[in-house]
């Protein structure tokens, strides 16, 4: 039997729904809360808060500059400069760099959105004219959006970025002014590694163990192990730690886009990691999740074709914009040998900072993707030349 809604009157109804109070569902409705008022929206969380436990952090040039105001509300942190260390060389850059805690992130938004957000409301149904909470109520909608994560990828080939994150306190200042958002001169494990340190106070920081590997299996238990040899490396002595947080992000290598979006039923927006709205290498979702928010407010017609049809056709054009990323992907991942990936970004962060701004922002010009791929590549050429043609159905994933 097939269940329908009712046709309320439009007082019982939203405009929209969003199913998912993550980063994009949650940045979607807090940007249509503020300049879209007179839409009616309820966002629709299953946990006890909006965005989970993350950090996201981006480079102050991935914002394009009108939209970087809007989000000055959420940053929790920022830093002037940010640093990388290689085996061969440290590199402090000055790009700015920012983080949004969900803490913060969840305090400004619920406190914008008021009623219009129900959390510890799990969704059993997602309908083109409605949602099907787990108690059995309905909510009907003029259009529904689908943010809630990663989903299904098999028509995706991909790898993952994934990490363990302490967030510590030391016993004494830590001496650093700036984030290190690589520091790769250490054991390479399980394919690219590196340690990520953001500095929040002069005595706290989060340390996170990131790898690129062709796995996303995670061993919590050994990765936090080695974030406490790092730290004691360091000369930091842990008084205790604040918080944990963990993850597994997809990085890009091809794929068929349009075979992935059509697992979302007729009528559904999908947006956000689930869309395939990721920098295919870095895995960054933030900078994407506020240009797509930005868009959606300057929609005028939010019937459930139009926006269906508006959240798919960008994903597919930030998906044609970016076959070079995911070259780079194929290049780090299946040309590279795993222990010697490191290779690949100590040459790439010997650039320029112009040309590593424009690559974190997805903006690179065709003089920067020439003057990545000129001379000697970090990799077998034979290996190389094996990668250049995009694969278009889902390759290995291994969980090991």
């Amino acid at each position: 039997m097939v269940e329908t809604f009712p046709s309320p009157p439009p007082e019982s109804g939203v405009d929209l729904a969003i199913v998912g109070g993550g980063l994009s569902g949650g940045l979607i409705a807090w940007f249509l809360t503020l300049m879209r008022p007179e839409l009616r929206i309820c966002l629709i969380e299953s946990g006890p808060r909006l965005g989970g436990d993350h950090t996201w952090s981006f480079h102050e040039t991935d914002i394009p500059l009108p939209l970087r105001p809007l989000i000055a509300p959420l940053i929790s942190h920022g830093w002037p400069a940010q640093e990388v260390r290689f085996p061969a060389y440290r590199r402090r850059l000055g790009t700015p760099y920012r983080s949004i805690l969900s803490s913060d992130f969840d305090r400004v938004v619920r406190a914008d959105l008021g009623e219009r957000v129900l959390l510890e409301t799990p969704a059993a149904s997602l309908r083109p004219e409605g949602v099907i909470l787990g108690d059995g109520r309905r909510i009907p909608a003029g259009a529904v959006i689908d943010a809630r994560g990663q989903g299904d990828y098999r028509h995706l080939a991909l790898r993952f970025q994934k990490f363990v994150g302490l967030e510590v306190e030391f016993a004494g200042p830590h001496g650093l002014d700036a984030p290190i958002i690589m520091d790769a001169d250490l054991p390479q494990l399980d394919g690219y590694r590196f340690v990520y340190v953001l500095p929040f106070t002069d005595r706290t920081a989060l340390i996170e163990d990131t790898y690129y590997a062709d796995g996303a299996a995670l061993d919590q238990t050994a990765i936090e192990e080695r974030i406490e040899d790092y730290a004691a490396r360091q000369g930091w002595r842990i008084a205790r730690v604040i918080r944990r947080e963990a993850g597994v992000l997809p990085i890009a290598l091809g794929g068929d886009l349009d075979a992935h979006l059509a697992q979302f039923p007729d009528g559904i927006a999908p947006v956000g990691l689930a869309a395939g709205l990721f920098h295919p290498l870095t895995g960054y979702s933030l900078p994407d999740a506020v240009r797509l928010a930005d868009e959606v407010c300057a929609q005028y017609d939010f019937s459930r074709e139009a926006l269906s049809a508006f959240t798919r056709s960008h994903a597919r054009r930030q998906w044609q914009t970016r076959g070079f990323y995911r070259l780079l992907s194929r290049l780090l991942f299946d040309a590279a040998v795993p222990e010697k990936r490191f290779e690949v970004m100590e040459r790439f962060y010997r650039f320029r900072q112009p040309l590593i701004e424009r690559f974190y922002a997805g903006t690179s010009t065709l003089g920067d993707k020439a003057r990545i791929l000129a001379g000697k590549p970090p990799v077998p050429l034979g290996a190389a030349m094996k990668c250049l043609g995009e694969p278009q159905v889902a390759a290995r994933q291994g969980e090991g």
